[in-house]
């Protein structure tokens, strides 16, 4: 079928018409040929004229617009009852259920349904139609493919005014969607056109967000509540907290009061695995680990102050930029701070001031991320300066491994959660990271430049593969690593745990180390002051100091006069004696 496409156009829009008439011809100039004009020619012999045998065709490229998918979706709460009974009452649905049950017409279909039901699990357990029959072959054919990692998507900040990715967060069903939470953290980089909205986006449509959050303030932290998908917590640039229900709309369900919030922008939030699932608390740089429950978001249910010294002043406190909480440790929990200090805490413990157990010293500069080993937690990874280290809790001096000092600042990393010596560290260069330990302790397994702005932020999916990095324009890129870095290897953990163990070890026996030597340093300094004070009755003065000090140097001047004045006699008198002989 031929296209076609007919342009119309009204009559009076083509002008006047034009009237022809037939008319001989006529002749207005003959210009005759010059025959002097010949000798300014040169004829060419041969003359090349290209030929084309094929029919020439132009070529152009069109593009065509973007088609934007639109995800809509509709929550079942209750159905399937009739007009007369109310879902909500359950001496109605019981009622209803008995009436249904004495029907004859449900029996004979619960039979019916009952017998083929019967066939398919006699089916299945004779046969079983998803068993891997070439497991083993496939696992030896993965170990042996090289670290790698590609980009799947990438999520850009829809506003023109680009703000950083500060807080990643994956749905805890599937991960098939991913919250981010945008804000600028640049000492007064803040303009009015900058807009404060955050997104939830879907992983397989970068196009359009899902969702759009909107704040007060823009969010510096987002997380997803694990027990409830629908639930999420923000912590603000203004230290105010809040909570979305995706099911409500884009607007936050509640927002803590101003007053009884955090002083400065809120870094970290964090769940707690609580029976009604609605409890979490949040760390800043104002010094305050505070504890909340949405269900009561006025004001917080427990305020921890981070003062080292344990008297609770505000004006002392260490600003707190990063949190560890792990579900099988419910009492502790641990917060990195803006001094490079890691601050292990006891939830439980009475007072206040017990609640700080000890602190953990090794960073010069902010931590950025801090993590308990998921499959071993009394080792914890922090990621700080130009430098990431792994700890024991066992030991407090030192960290029992650490990476090489970069050339680009450290922003964020975190564990593995299906490798126990596998972890990822992102860079301000935008390059991420990734360590093996028991491949390799020097370098990085894979390193891979994600983009050419800083990376500020990472987040893991629970299955290992899928790694989200986000960055200092907005920008969001979703990357899926190769099979061998989210495998689980033979022997892994028990390999870990021998170099766990073994580093650990070592650190404990220079720590004894050093406190010996530290030992026998101060009973030197104190004997020493000891025998000074022996030797003096009192404490002199400079002035008698110097005094004595000139007294002893002249003494030794004159004694070494004498000395060589006698010398000189007794050689005059030997000389003497000698002319005599010889005379």
């Amino acid at each position: 079928m031929e296209i076609m496409y007919v342009y119309t156009k009204k009559r009076s829009e083509f002008g006047r018409q034009c009237n022809f008439s037939d008319r001989p011809a006529e002749l207005h100039v003959d210009i005759l040929p010059d025959s002097s004009l010949a000798a300014d020619f040169v004829a060419r012999d041969p003359c090349d004229v290209a030929i084309q045998c094929t029919q020439e065709m132009s070529e152009h490229e069109v593009n065509t617009e973007r088609f934007e998918s639109e995800t809509r979706g509709i929550n079942h709460v209750e159905g399937g009852w009739p007009k007369d009974v109310n879902p909500q009452e359950m001496e109605q649905t019981i009622r209803y259920r008995k009436k249904v049950e004495k029907d004859d017409n449900y029996v004979n279909t619960i039979m019916q349904l009952g017998s083929h039901m019967e066939h398919c699990i006699r089916q299945n357990n004779a046969i079983d139609i998803y068993q891997e029959y070439f497991e083993e072959e496939e696992f030896l054919e993965e170990t042996e493919e090289q670290p790698s990692a590609k980009t799947i998507n990438v999520f850009r900040d829809p506003n023109e005014v680009k703000r950083t990715a500060t807080s990643l967060s994956w749905h805890p069903d599937g991960g098939h969607k991913l919250a981010v939470a945008y804000s600028s953290l640049e000492f007064q980089k803040f303009s009015k056109d900058m807009c404060y909205d955050s997104y939830i986006w879907d992983i397989e449509n970068p196009n359009k967000p899902e969702l759009t959050l909107k704040p007060v303030s823009p969010l510096v932290s987002l997380e997803y509540n694990p027990k409830d998908s629908h639930i999420l917590v923000g912590g603000s640039y203004n230290g105010q907290i809040s909570y979305w229900d995706t099911r409500k709309g884009s607007q936050p369900v509640e927002m803590s009061a101003i007053e009884h919030s955090h002083r400065d922008p809120v870094y970290k939030v964090i769940w707690l695995q609580s029976k009604t699932g609605t409890d979490f608390f949040s760390a800043s740089t104002d010094g305050q680990v505070l504890w909340w429950d949405i269900r009561k978001m006025t004001e917080p249910t427990e305020r921890l102050v981070l003062d080292p010294s344990k008297k609770g002043k505000l004006e002392n406190a260490l600003g707190a930029i990063s949190l560890e909480f792990e579900t099988t440790m419910p009492t502790k929990f641990m917060v990195g701070t803006e001094q490079g200090l890691v601050v292990s805490c006891n939830r439980k413990a009475k007072t206040p001031g017990e609640k700080i157990v000890c602190t953990y010293s090794g960073h010069h500069g902010p931590i950025y991320a801090l993590q308990r080993n998921p499959f071993f937690p009394k080792n914890f990874l922090t990621v700080a300066d130009w430098t990431a280290r792994i700890w024991s809790e066992d030991i407090r001096e030192s960290s029992i491994m650490w990476t090489k000092y970069h050339m680009a600042y450290l922003s964020d990393g975190c564990w593995s959660p299906v490798r126990p010596s596998v972890f990822f560290t992102v860079k301000m260069d935008g390059t991420l990271d990734v360590w093996d330990f028991l491949f390799k302790q020097n370098d990085p397994t894979l390193t891979l430049k994600v983009c050419d702005e800083a990376l500020y932020s990472m987040q893991v999916q629970d299955n290992g593969r899928f790694l989200a990095c986000g960055s200092q324009l907005g920008t969001a890129t979703l990357l899926e690593i190769s099979s061998g870095l989210c495998t689980l290897q033979k022997n892994e953990k028990a390999l870990a745990t021998a170099m766990f163990e073994r580093e650990t070890k070592r650190e404990k026996i220079l720590e004894a180390r050093h406190r010996e030597m530290r030992l026998k340093e101060r009973s030197r300094s104190e004997q020493s002051k000891d025998e000074e004070s022996k030797d003096g009755d009192g404490e002199e003065s400079a002035e008698d100091l110097v005094t004595r000090a000139e007294k002893e140097f002249y003494e030794m001047v004159e004694a070494e006069m004498k000395k060589r004045g006698k010398e000189e006699k007794t050689e005059k008198e030997k000389n003497k004696e000698n002319a005599e002989e010889e005379l």
